[in-house]
């Protein structure tokens, strides 16, 4: 039910010409496929509550300027001036973090994984808590779907970064690696 609510409302923004909106016009959208409050209820969709300003406006701006092709995304970020874009990433910086998956982890498979992560130095750029830090994403909570599918993004080439350091990172990993680690980091509060 929720999907087909999505659509509809892709469908009525793509009657309107996207400049002709502005930001506010905008945001009931965004709202609809990340959630409420940042917390995406959608299959591959990712939270983006307490996500870094700076990280937001990096990814906004390659998605207005379509170094990264990601519809609607493209649509969505299309005509925003740069002063648009930072208040839509201090916005979901203000959001409440993605709340972690609750369920009682497997306490190999998150040893495992916690082991790839620091075999990958996962913890090092994301940081220890996996909060992320400026240019970096909070990984911590994170929609376990989208991170699989973000993984695999940068392994397959389909999902580019703004420099080259996730590709070289994901390079020798397989695919149970990021199996492991959306698990784990889906799970991490």
């Amino acid at each position: 039910m929720r999907s087909f609510a999505v659509v509809v409302m892709l469908a009525a923004l793509a009657a309107l010409p996207v400049g002709a909106q502005s930001l506010q016009d905008r945001l009931p959208t965004c709202f609809a496929c990340h959630g409420e409050n940042g917390t995406s209820q959608l299959p591959e969709v990712p939270s983006l509550g307490a996500q870094h300003a700076f990280y937001t406006l990096v990814e906004l701006v390659m998605f207005r300027d379509k170094l990264r092709v990601t519809e609607p995304m493209n649509q969505m970020t299309a005509g925003l001036s740069d002063d648009d874009l930072r208040k839509a990433a201090d916005l979901v910086a203000n959001l409440p973090p993605p709340v972690p998956v609750v369920d009682t982890p497997d306490s190999a498979r998150m040893e495992k994984a916690r082991a790839l992560a620091v075999q990958n130095r996962c913890n090092f750029c994301h940081q220890a808590n996996y909060q992320g830090v400026e240019n970096v994403p909070r990984l911590a909570g994170q929609r376990e779907d989208y991170l699989l599918k973000a993984l695999r993004g940068y392994k397959d080439n389909s999902r580019r970064g703004y420099d080259a350091q996730m590709s070289e990172v994901v390079y020798a990993m397989k695919d149970e690696d990021f199996v492991e680690l959306a698990y784990f980091l889906a799970r991490v509060k």
